[in-house]
């Protein structure tokens, strides 16, 4: 992972903080190409005779404007709520193209210094970056307005959907052929997720060079979860193994691994080969409100590197061990996620509602989308109240900052492990157990899970090879539309 380092030269960006490749080629309008152009190259307009250069780019606020809260809340719902489409990537484009390239409320150096501390924290980077030029004009209060002015828009976008999908349930044919198209593509975005998140993960946070010990991690993290080690001991573990491991301490890197593998050993002597469920921490065996806001709150703590890095845990605790949340339904919720705007963790929200739906009906499913989405995203908030230079001091401490590299590393190998499980269960569908079917019928499944397979190829492909921020709802409305064609 990259990590700022401290310059206080006026107007100087630091490029090894961001690279954001995927905004070279995003759109053909004429604005949005000068501020993808200014990103990819990290250079700011020329300073003009009335605003000079200041003495400290990395503290002055001269140019920000003065808002009270209620305009700060509306500010950011027209400005970054409403347009949060197309992941991340394009979601912090935005944010630096209206408030720091336009607006020049910081420079382009201290944006640089500001994101790279947001991308070695958990949650989604584009929310707290939001919160923290909420701060800048308003205070705390300021910055969880703003967060609250990006993150509503699309909650209730989810909320809406999450209903409608409630009320027409899988049993409609219609309904359910343009989600049977959706969850190869939901397998292929996940897939790529694994690929985009360790161009990062794999960057030393000392030398910023590719650092082998860390795709090394993402390798024995896979393995972990092969083995169904609980996903809380194997990012402790490893994080623990990557700070030795980074300052020089082999030995003592090897012997926690060792003892890691001892340990589980013995475990399998004496109780077994652990069971699937073994990877979840049992947070929330029943969808009561409780246990939904607890299971946010570890999801969002645990989100290091990207949204699509909660995936794994929500999956254990909703899907595996809980039971209360049926595979395919899960991967219709990261669907719905992808075509509303706003951050990728807001598949909480749907998961959420169907949990609370699940438990006492849907008076139990608004409350139950509205505290897993608190929970999701309250680290974000926290953040906010505690102040971002106590977080820079937080990541510039070299202990934590290898820790997190550690954690980070070894979530690419559970995404991994997980998109394999999405791409099985969204391909592949077996009759019901004890269901009796003809040779016709067995023919019909068999070239259904074929069409599947060859839409999991089509949109991988198109993901690799297409360099676009709205790709994904374009590949997410075909394949509804194509479903009706494919799977009716």
């Amino acid at each position: 992972m990259s990590k700022a380092k401290t310059d206080t030269t006026p107007h100087t960006s630091d490029n090894a903080l961001m690279d954001i490749e995927d905004e070279k080629n995003s759109s053909t309008d004429t604005s949005l190409s000068q501020a993808t152009t200014d990103l990819s190259h990290n250079q700011e307009p020329a300073a003009t005779t009335d605003s000079p250069a200041p003495l400290n780019e990395f503290e002055d606020n001269t140019n920000l404007p003065k808002m009270n809260l209620f305009q700060i809340f509306i500010f950011f719902v027209l400005e970054f709520g409403l347009m949060a489409w197309g992941g991340p990537v394009a979601q912090i484009a935005r944010i630096k193209e209206r408030l720091v390239i336009k607006r020049r409320w910081i420079t382009v150096a201290r944006f640089n210094r500001v994101y790279a501390v947001y991308q070695m924290l958990p949650g989604p980077e584009a929310a707290e970056i939001c919160m923290f030029f909420g701060c800048l004009v308003g205070g705390r209060l300021g910055g969880i307005v703003a967060g609250l002015g990006f993150i509503v828009p699309g909650f209730l976008a989810m909320v809406l959907l999450s209903y409608l999908y409630t009320i027409a349930g899988l049993e409609n044919i219609y309904f359910n052929a343009s989600f049977r198209a959706l969850q190869p593509v939901v397998a292929a975005m996940v897939l790529k997720a694994v690929f985009k998140i360790g161009e990062h993960a794999f960057v030393s946070n000392k030398t910023k060079k590719f650092n082998h010990a860390l795709l090394l991690l993402a390798i024995l993290g896979a393995l972990q979860s092969a083995l169904r080690i609980n996903y809380f001991i194997t990012l402790g573990v490893f994080g623990i193994v990557y700070n030795f491991w980074a300052r020089g301490w082999r030995w003592a890197a090897g012997g926690v691994m060792l003892l890691n593998y001892a340990g589980y050993a013995v475990y399998v002597v004496f109780k077994g080969v652990p069971s699937p469920t073994a990877l979840a921490l049992g947070i929330a065996t029943v969808p009561d409100m409780p246990h939904l806001l607890a299971l946010g709150l570890v999801a969002g703590s645990l989100s290091f590197g990207g949204a699509y890095t909660s995936i794994p845990f929500v999956q254990a605790e909703a899907v595996i061990l809980g039971g209360w949340l049926a595979n395919q339904t899960f991967l219709d919720g990261i669907a719905l996620g992808n075509i509303i705007p706003a951050p990728l963790v807001i598949f909480a929200t749907f998961v959420g509602f169907q949990g609370g739906n699940t438990y006492g009906g849907l008076g139990y499913a608004f409350s139950g989308s509205v505290l897993m989405t608190l929970g999701m995203f309250f680290p974000c908030f926290l953040f906010t109240i505690a102040g971002h230079s106590v977080l820079e001091r937080i990541c510039k401490n070299e202990t934590m900052a290898f820790f997190f590299d550690g954690i980070t590393g070894s979530v690419v190998g559970i995404i991994a492990v997980t998109a394999l499980d999405i791409l099985k269960a969204s391909v592949i569908h077996l009759p019901k157990p004890g269901a009796f079917l003809d040779s016709s019928a067995l023919i019909t499944l068999a070239a259904r899970n074929t069409i599947s397979a060859i839409i999991f190829v089509l949109s991988f492909s198109a993901l690799n090879s297409v360099k676009n921020q709205y790709l994904s709802i374009f590949l997410v409305a075909v394949a509804a539309i194509a479903g009706q064609f494919l799977f009716v």
